[in-house]
């Protein structure tokens, strides 16, 4: 689309002007294309910033790390005050496996609370549960043998029978043998 320039025009100006100067009073199509371009073109560019910004705090929060909530506020820190060394600092992190020192705690101190008999600790608010429905049934205590044995062999002697109900002799009878067969034969509760 060429334009005409009207011979009234300055003898050095071109006789032929590019289609994409507007005349006067017309719509400037380029201008108007640029702008989308350039809007589109921000807001892209803002669009991939923020997303590589949440990088660190995505990292940690699909692995179910730790350390996620430190990690999301240095993401914060680092978007607020422009000092790349917060994001650096929370991808690394978000990046590493920091130990879980909290678990075997808790599993000690549950523990250690259910041989003290004490009903074992609510999550959330640290109170005492009423009613636990996967608490392990209580292990009964071993039955005295030693006392059974001596109470029978003295019962025994006293009716006058002069052999024992066990002989020494054998050692399946024999009292530390059954303790040691009682504590072999029970069952240790075991916990996940």
């Amino acid at each position: 689309m060429e334009i005409r320039v009207n011979a009234a025009l300055h003898p050095a100006a071109p006789h032929h002007l590019p289609g994409f100067i507007a005349a006067p009073g017309e719509t400037d199509i380029l201008m108007i294309a640029v702008g989308l371009i350039l809007l589109a073109a921000v807001l892209g560019v803002g669009n991939l910033y923020l997303h590589l910004h949440t990088l660190p705090e995505r990292l940690a929060h699909k692995t179910k790390k730790l350390q996620f909530e430190i990690v999301a506020v240095l993401g914060l820190l680092a978007l607020f005050t422009h000092n790349h060394l917060f994001w650096v600092i929370g991808l690394m992190l978000a990046l590493i496996d920091l130990p879980d020192f909290l678990s075997p705690l808790r599993s000690i101190a549950a523990s250690a609370r259910r041989i003290a008999g004490e009903p074992p600790l609510d999550a959330e608010d640290g109170s005492t549960a009423e009613v636990v429905a996967h608490a392990p049934a209580a292990v009964a205590a071993p039955a005295p043998v030693v006392k059974t044995e001596i109470a029978d062999a003295k019962a025994d002697a006293a009716a006058g029978k002069t052999e024992p109900a066990h002989s020494k002799a054998d050692p399946k009878h024999d009292v530390k043998h059954d303790v040691k067969q009682d504590l072999a034969n029970r069952e240790v509760p075991r916990h996940a």
